[in-house]
């Protein structure tokens, strides 16, 4: 199944391409805010199935109506040096623990619109991100899968002067001001995919390639880092994993490349969508 927040409300898509107001024709037992429906996920998934109406056509949906399908978390966490080749870009080894740091929720943002560059070098990550769709503590990674609500696409921007910032990296605040998480235009359920653990995302600026990889090429897949948060502390419904990027980033190029006023940001996982941004300069 895919699911968007469209006008700001929750919505199915349906296999033939339309559109429905879940909150609308679940007659107020589910409520408009996508952020809610996590909560109530597995009995969500079972009224979707008697769902018959013929909804609104997509392709009659702007694409500035779609919104950020997570756009609320309890907690965001973000992965780095999840693929071997971005991790050689960086001068690194792959790690032998997942580098865990977070996105503050107020960097989320829409698939679609702009993004507000700030004074530094400011980078691009695709990645493939992860909502959960049940709680989930001390899960085996064999049964992580059943805890992931769905799969978006997300950008984790970074501005390398702040996360290099001393005498301790600062991740967190380098890839957290106003914009640099977006996150969308859907949601996929996991069984959507014929596997799950294998998809390809990438990004493009300008209409240039610049980073293309597969998810199957991840240090630790997303089971095993489910496995290995949730055994340190409870993921909730709703809680948001970027999972990491594959080699191409700004900084890993000779001459490093940054993101520049009037550049389109085109990021995508396939099977899933893709999102846009025109970046802009800040005042």
């Amino acid at each position: 199944m895919r699911f968007a927040a469209i006008s700001d409300r929750l919505s199915l898509i349906t296999a033939s391409d339309t559109v429905i107001d879940l909150a609308r024709i679940s007659g107020g037992r589910f409520g408009p805010n996508i952020q809610d429906a996590y909560e109530h996920w597995d009995e969500l998934l079972e009224f979707c199935t008697t769902v018959t109406e013929a909804g609104t056509p997509l392709s009659d949906v702007p694409v500035a109506e779609f919104g950020n399908p997570a756009p609320g978390p309890r907690q965001v966490f973000a992965i780095g040096l999840n693929y071997a080749e971005h991790a050689a870009e960086s001068g690194l080894t792959p790690p032998e623990e997942p580098a865990v740091f977070t996105k503050f929720v107020t960097a989320l943002a829409a698939p679609y619109g702009t993004v507000t560059l700030v004074p530094g070098k400011v980078d691009w990550e695709v990645e493939l991100v992860v909502v959960l769709g049940r709680p989930a503590y001390r899960v085996d990674a064999a049964d992580a899968w059943r805890y992931v609500a769905g799969v978006s696409v997300g950008q984790d921007i970074s501005e390398r002067v702040r996360q290099r910032v001393g005498p301790a990296p600062q991740f967190s605040m380098g890839k957290s001001f106003p914009g640099f998480g977006p996150i969308g235009p859907v949601l996929v359920t996991p069984d959507e995919f014929d596997d799950p653990d294998d998809l390809e995302l990438g990004c493009l600026i300008n209409g240039e390639q610049m980073q293309k990889g597969r998810t199957s090429d991840m240090v630790f897949p997303v089971p095993e880092l489910i496995a290995r948060l949730s055994a340190i502390t409870p993921l909730l419904p709703g809680d948001v994993i970027f999972t990491g990027t594959p080699a191409g980033v700004g900084f890993g190029r000779t001459p490093e490349r940054y993101l520049a006023p009037g550049d389109e940001l085109v990021s995508y996982v396939r099977g899933v969508g893709e999102m846009r941004h025109l970046l802009v300069a800040g005042h």
